[in-house]
C-alpha cells in the first residue's frame, strides 16, 4: 500500500550538513526524510520558489523532453529502502502505456513537482526509515524562505559547470 505525499520541507542534517528533504503524508502526521545531495536540494527548492534559470537546468530539461515527446508523468513512488539507500520510479505515460524509470528519489521528486505529479511512498519504506535522535535545523523553511530565495536567484548558472561528477 502507498501513501500519498507532499514536499513538506528541505532541511539540513546537524551532524553531517548534508541536505534532506522531508516528506509528509497527506493524510496523517507520516513523514519521511530523505537524505540527498545539494545539488538535487537546489534542484527541488528552486521548483518550490518558481525560480527561473535562462537555460534549463537538468530536471528542466528532462520535463522539457517528455512535454515534447508528448508523455506524462503519472505519478513518482519511493518504493523501498535498502542498506540505507531509498529506491524511486517514474511512473510516464505515453499514449496507453505506462511504464515505471528506474529514479534517485531526490530526482524524482525534482521532476514530480514539475510535472505537478503526485508522490507516493510504499508504507513499508516509511516503517524502515530510521528517525534522527537530533531535530534537523530549517534549510528552506518558511522562516528563511526570503534569505534562501535571493540566493537562489543569485546562483549563476555558470557556476554549476564548476562541479564535476
Amino acid at each position: 500500500m502507498f501513501r500519498q505525499m507532499k514536499v513538506a520541507a528541505l532541511v539540513v542534517d546537524p551532524q553531517s550538513n548534508t541536505p534532506i528533504v522531508i516528506l509528509k503524508d497527506l493524510q496523517s502526521e507520516a513523514s519521511l526524510p530523505i537524505w540527498i545531495g545539494l545539488l538535487e536540494a537546489t534542484a527541488i527548492a528552486t521548483e518550490l520558489e518558481n525560480i527561473q534559470f535562462p537555460r534549463p537546468m537538468t530536471h528542466d530539461l528532462i520535463k522539457n523532453c517528455f512535454d515534447y515527446l508528448n508523455v506524462t508523468v503519472e505519478r513518482v513512488e519511493v518504493c523501498d529502502l535498502r542498506d540505507n539507500t531509498y529506491y524511486a520510479l517514474i511512473y510516464i505515460r505515453n499514449h496507453e502505456r505506462v511504464s515505471p524509470i528506474d529514479a534517485r528519489p531526490s530526482d524524482a521528486i525534482a521532476i514530480a513537482l514539475r510535472a505537478k505529479a503526485p508522490i507516493y511512498v510504499r508504507e513499508e519504506v516509511i516503517f524502515k526509515s530510521q528517525k534522527s535522535d537530533e531535530s534537523p535545523r530549517p534549510l528552506f523553511g518558511k522562516e528563511n524562505k526570503e534569505q534562501w530565495s535571493e540566493i537562489l536567484e543569485k546562483l549563476d548558472p555558470k557556476d554549476f559547470s564548476k562541479y564535476k561528477m
